[in-house]
């Protein structure tokens, strides 16, 4: 029993992840389905620290000190089910199971009742940052009991990302949180991407940048309030020219965006808890419909356009970076949203600030904003919506004269911009004093007998609309 830790699953992830635990001092012990995996792994790193090889699930349980902490790294779904179906009859009770993949939060939510029964802990943690991340320090996200937390967070903490010195890893909250937090920076995450996209397309389509000119401009705008990972690697990507035909590599590159799952988890999450995620819904559909294409083959000469030939405004790649800053900033607000809905939902403290700070470092979506949202949540005075924090607020009606340009000219233009446009919706449709779901009301009122409110009275109401149209108070149905 010398192993602090054990790892079953070496894939990549898993593998990095043994590395990282090995490389900071700790005795892994390994195991895999197939024990070639093990024995590559020991054989190209092996030397980065202490390891044990295990064969199967009961040695390595047999190898770890108690409690034992087992770390399971395999595919999402039926796959991690099926590893703790096998390994819980060889633990005792206290000892942790740690679900470190993208698993969805109400399997973990399931997992970690099933497994209290039994006098275990299931802690599903949430792993931003890739392949790399998960070597040299991931953002971590964990979830759980707090007693499991007080045993395995110190081994989180020193492998996880460090932003001046803190490690970006908390406890999240209990149960499933962990996985939901890591599902929404996801979500966020889709439609960062896009807005970026977006961004690109416009400059191109719109101004008739090319790559290599725009990689100068991304760089440009990595320097000041856009400053965040996806902004810089996207630089790299358009600078990048491709070996075999001496084209820009995003070119070469087909227009069809795959996805894991997480983005689209995230969409319909927020749904049930009534949480309006538009922009990131519009992320996941827009890749959805650029992998579409046959139809959008067939669509370009079946549909017209009818773009109209105007010139691009003077300044349109400032305006582009301003609308591209308030869009980005839409989503983390939704997002953040969403996370409040959840806490209500299940019953989570989840510590705003704290989420923000664990994503400045290690993660997908790190980006100089976090610290200001970390900010905001931290004061007494909490935004109901991160919008309205006084740094958020002021930056976004700064924007909205560009971003309303910038949505106008792509329209014009025939350019998609989905996420630019709904998140100046979204923020349009917070500000408008009255919005068309009074008519929405009434007319769910006229067909379904729905009932709606009054503005001048207490109560809920019905109009007999195949009657004499008089209006009657009514039981809240809505």
């Amino acid at each position: 029993m010398s192993a602090h830790i054990g790892v079953t699953g070496l894939a990549v992830m898993g593998a990095n992840l043994a590395r990282n635990f090995a490389r900071n001092g700790y005795t892994v012990a390994l195991h895999n389905r197939s024990v070639e995996k093990t024995d590559a792994l020991l054989n190209q790193h092996g030397d980065e620290g202490d390891f044990v090889r295990t064969e199967s699930l009961q040695e390595l349980v047999d190898s770890l000190q108690k409690p034992r902490r087992v770390l399971i790294m395999v595919k999402a779904g039926k796959p991690v089910d099926s590893v703790i179906e096998q390994l819980t009859p060889l633990l005792e009770e206290g000892d942790i199971v740690i679900d470190a993949g993208n698993s969805h939060y109400e399997d973990t939510r399931r997992r970690e009742a099933a497994l209290a029964e039994k006098g275990l802990h299931f802690v599903g943690i949430g792993v931003s940052g890739g392949e790399e991340g998960a070597l040299l320090g991931p953002s971590i996200m964990p979830g759980g009991s707090r007693e499991s937390y007080d045993s395995l967070g110190p081994m989180l903490e020193k492998i996880s990302a460090k932003y001046d010195g803190d490690p970006c890893c908390r406890w999240i909250g209990t149960d499933g949180a962990g996985h939901f937090v890591k599902m929404v920076h996801n979500g966020i995450e889709y439609a960062d991407m896009q807005v970026i996209g977006e961004a690109f397309d416009l400059l191109r389509s719109g101004a008739g940048i090319e790559p290599a000119e725009q990689a100068e401009i991304f760089t440009e705008w990595n320097k000041g309030e856009l400053s965040s990972f996806l902004i810089e690697i996207t630089a790299e990507v358009l600078a990048h020219t491709d070996a075999k035909t001496s084209k820009p590599f995003i070119d070469v590159v087909v227009d069809s965006a795959g996805q894991k799952g997480t983005g689209r988890w995230t969409v319909v999450s927020a749904l049930e808890l009534g949480s309006p995620v538009s922009g990131i819904a519009e992320s996941v559909f827009a890749r959805g419909l650029s992998s579409q294409r046959d139809q959008r083959a067939l669509a370009q000469d079946v549909l017209a356009g009818h773009e109209q030939q105007v010139q691009v405004p003077e300044g349109f790649v400032e305006d582009v970076r301003q609308a591209l800053f308030a869009s980005k900033l839409v989503s983390y607000a939704q997002g953040i949203d969403m996370l409040t809905s959840a806490a209500k939902e299940y019953g989570w403290e989840l510590k705003l600030d704290e989420i923000a700070s664990l994503w400045r470092a290690g993660c997908i979506i790190r980006a100089e904003l976090l610290d200001d949202i970390m900010k905001a949540y931290a004061d007494e005075d909490r935004p109901e919506n991160l919008l309205f924090a006084p740094a958020f607020a002021e930056a976004i009606a700064a924007a909205v004269p560009a971003w309303r340009r910038v949505v106008a000219t792509a329209v014009q233009l025939g350019i998609p911009v989905p996420v630019f446009s709904s998140s100046l919706a979204y923020y349009d449709g917070l500000r408008r004093k009255r919005l068309p779901a009074a008519l929405t009301q009434g007319l769910r009122d006229l067909f379904g007998a729905h009932t709606y409110r009054r503005v001048d009275a207490e109560g809920t109401f019905h109009t007999q609309w195949s009657g004499d149209k008089s209006e009657v108070e009514a039981v809240d149905t809505h």
